[in-house]
């Protein structure tokens, strides 16, 4: 591990008990910062109730840290929607942002639209499938980013059973991601969740960001952040475990691949050869190929966007 790195992990890791909630309230009522909590959502119904109202409960009612929490449906055809809003979560669908852009399927597409409809000078993001959700998660890492000026972005870190084993969840970031990073970029060694989707950051920062539409959105977003605005602006907080829907084997492939674009566009803007993955599921004939498109779509930073900045400078 790179010197730099080791200085980094002591400096810029902390724990979610190192900022007590009282000290993150006097620092956001001394900076006069907003936070938006943002959840990306598509089939969530099971989770995305209980997550906004601890939310609600804890950050807004409780201590008023968080300002707005907005649910983008992306498409789900279950009750997502309907239980978020009873949650008391604004709602907003993918599909009503920036209408003259046509969606196309992503949690990074939907993380990018939602810039356009939150309002808070600090966004924080929060996968919707959580479970024993803790309200940790959000003021863990938002906490940085109103204590400390020089921080612009925090990752969550935080163990991921699997199956009742402890640490073996994040099958992609320790088999894909960990390996790119190590290699390519080695600043970024010291993420222990590169992948994770819980992190937050200014809004100043991520509307500078290209977002990948796909799975590449953890990645991409990690690797631009350290060459626009270098690593001790970026940092990570431990806020306990993370429990969540594991997907299969050829879910976990298919998002490997598009992490893997990720990475590759990063490294050189070439031209790629074959922009596709091809599984095998046994069928009654035998294993039968399965060929997926890898997404290698990236939206622009949303100051390249007209009605952005014009909502900026209303």
């Amino acid at each position: 591990m790179l010197n730099e790195v080791e200085r980094w992990l002591a400096t810029r890791s902390w724990s979610v008990t190192d900022r007590p909630l009282h000290r993150i309230m006097a620092a956001k009522r001394a900076t006069g910062r907003t936070v938006s909590v943002v959840l990306p959502a598509l089939n969530e119904e099971a989770t995305v109730g209980d997550i906004v109202a601890v939310i609600r409960h804890d950050l807004m009612q409780q201590v008023p840290l968080v300002d707005e929490i907005v649910v983008v449906d992306s498409g789900s055809t279950d009750r997502t929607s309907q239980v978020a809003a009873a949650a008391g979560a604004r709602v907003v669908h993918r599909d009503d942002i920036l209408p003259r852009i046509p969606a196309v399927p992503g949690k990074g597409e939907v993380l990018w639209r939602s810039l356009l409809v939150t309002t808070g000078d600090i966004v924080c993001f929060i996968d919707a499938d959580l479970q024993e959700f803790s309200s940790d998660f959000v003021s863990g890492i938002v906490g940085p980013l109103l204590t400390d000026p020089g921080v612009d972005l925090v990752k969550g870190m935080y163990d991921r059973p699997l199956g009742g084993a402890a640490g073996q969840g994040g099958r992609v970031t320790e088999l894909m991601a960990r390996p790119l990073l190590n290699m390519h970029w080695p600043q970024l060694a010291g993420f222990v969740q590169p992948l994770g989707g819980e992190y937050a950051a200014r809004r100043s920062l991520l509307e500078q960001l290209p977002f990948p539409v796909g799975y590449g959105v953890e990645l991409g977003m990690l690797v631009d952040a350290l060459h626009l605005v270098g690593l001790d602006a970026l940092a990570q907080v431990d806020v306990g475990v993370r429990k969540h829907r594991h997907q299969d084997g050829q879910a976990l492939g298919r998002m490997s691949a598009a992490i893997y674009r990720t990475a590759q566009l990063r490294l050189a803007r070439g031209h790629l050869i074959r922009p596709a993955l091809t599984q095998f599921e046994r069928g009654r004939e035998g294993f039968e190929p399965r060929t997926y498109s890898v997404d290698t779509e990236e939206r622009p930073p949303m100051t390249e966007i007209p009605e952005y900045v014009k909502r900026r400078a209303a």
